[in-house]
């Protein structure tokens, strides 16, 4: 099955806004700054919404698509060395690089006094700890979005298993992975975010299936309000019962993270139809990058924050918004410009292939992020 224009251009918008948004998702904060506190009101209960509730949906919807990407041609023209060969440069290898450059970082900047605190120590870290940091084997890397990358690359190793088991055992397959995703405080061990494997797996089935991604277009109205409200439900729960969350609203959450996919997604259609929508479809490998480069230039941010005098936590929040992408897209443009060989390694070789979209801990008290 071939990935039409709309739908090729639609994935790639979904990808620059989804990761746009996880970028709220990773904005720190400390225990003094906490959300949970309500010190500022409804600026708090907004960045519940916006990072534990809304933006929640961008992992669980990238690996969707992701799964969907794998299998759009078939099962039976699935190459699985070819695919375990291509990722291994596109997925895997990005994930090591990044990794270990902000580790690198993090021993200059602890050498300096820059970062004690709010960074783990990598020479001080247990080898087993050190081997979590570094290829996340038990927990999140030390660049803490890249978990999902190591998943995904999980994932694509378990491909072959997953689509015999959907081609052959479709719901059963895809409710046990549903139940895994949605208990609250399990761990399979096998991939760090449960929401990951099932998603994943769902992309497969529709891939399998052959379904039509424009066939929900005509509720796209009604699909992106249902997400909106079910968001601002969530975020006044969290709100209000965080940040030890009960059971309930984790589940809540959980549901809501792989079921808001499909809001995200009908957003698509109306969207790629604006002028903005056509141009963020174009941005190519620079969502890949700020995938990868946001968490530790916020995390550079915050260490400069904490020098200053100010408390007044709103303001820190929206400066580092509003620096993070002009700051990204510039490093993108200079990477890519003056050392294009690097750029295509850490970014996976994408500028080959940004026409046609394919399948894409530790900290100390001073830093608190949100869950991931």
């Amino acid at each position: 099955m071939n990935v039409d224009a709309n739908v090729s251009s639609r994935i790639n918008l979904m990808r620059i806004v989804l990761i746009s948004g996880i970028v709220f998702v990773h904005i720190p904060f400390d225990a003094a700054s906490s959300p949970y506190d309500g010190t500022y009101g409804a600026f708090d209960w907004i960045r519940v919404f916006l990072t534990e509730a809304l933006f929640r949906v961008g992992v669980p919807c990238l690996s969707a698509i992701s799964g969907y990407l794998l299998f759009r041609s078939g099962q039976e023209n699935f190459s699985y060395k070819k695919t375990v060969r291509t990722k291994v440069q596109t997925v895997f290898l990005p994930f090591l690089l990044w990794n270990c450059a902000f580790i690198a970082a993090i021993v200059l900047a602890t050498s300096l006094g820059v970062g004690d605190g709010y960074l783990p120590d990598p020479l001080t870290a247990s080898g087993r700890d050190l081997m979590t940091q570094v290829l996340a084997v038990e927990d999140f890397p030390a660049n803490v979005p890249l978990y999902f990358l190591r998943d995904l690359f999980v994932c694509i190793l378990l491909s072959p298993i997953l689509a015999w088991l959907i081609s052959r055992a479709p719901i059963l397959t895809l409710t046990a992975l549903l139940v895994i995703a949605l208990i609250p405080e399990l761990s399979i061990y096998i991939v760090l975010k449960r929401s990951i494997l099932f998603s994943f797996s769902l992309g497969i089935f529709i891939a399998l299936q052959q379904f039509d991604l424009k066939a929900l277009d005509r509720f796209a109205a009604l699909g992106v309000f249902l997400l909106l409200a079910a968001s601002a439900l969530l975020a006044t729960a969290i709100f209000y019962t965080g940040p030890s969350l009960p059971d309930w609203v984790q589940f809540f959450r959980n549901a809501l993270a792989i079921v808001g996919a499909l809001g995200f997604w009908l957003l698509s259609a109306p969207l790629i139809k604006t002028q903005l929508g056509q141009r963020l479809a174009k941005t190519g490998s620079l969502s890949f990058w700020i995938f990868c480069a946001h968490y530790p230039l916020l995390i550079f941010l915050w260490i400069l924050w904490g020098k200053t005098d100010v408390s007044f936590y709103p303001l820190f929040f929206v400066l580092s918004f509003a620096l993070l992408f002009p700051l990204l897209a510039f490093s993108n443009g200079l990477c890519r410009r003056n050392f294009p060989r690097i750029y295509a390694i850490l970014t996976g070789s994408r500028t080959k292939r940004s026409a046609t979209p394919t399948s894409p801990h530790d900290i100390s008290p001073k830093l608190v992020t949100q869950q991931r």
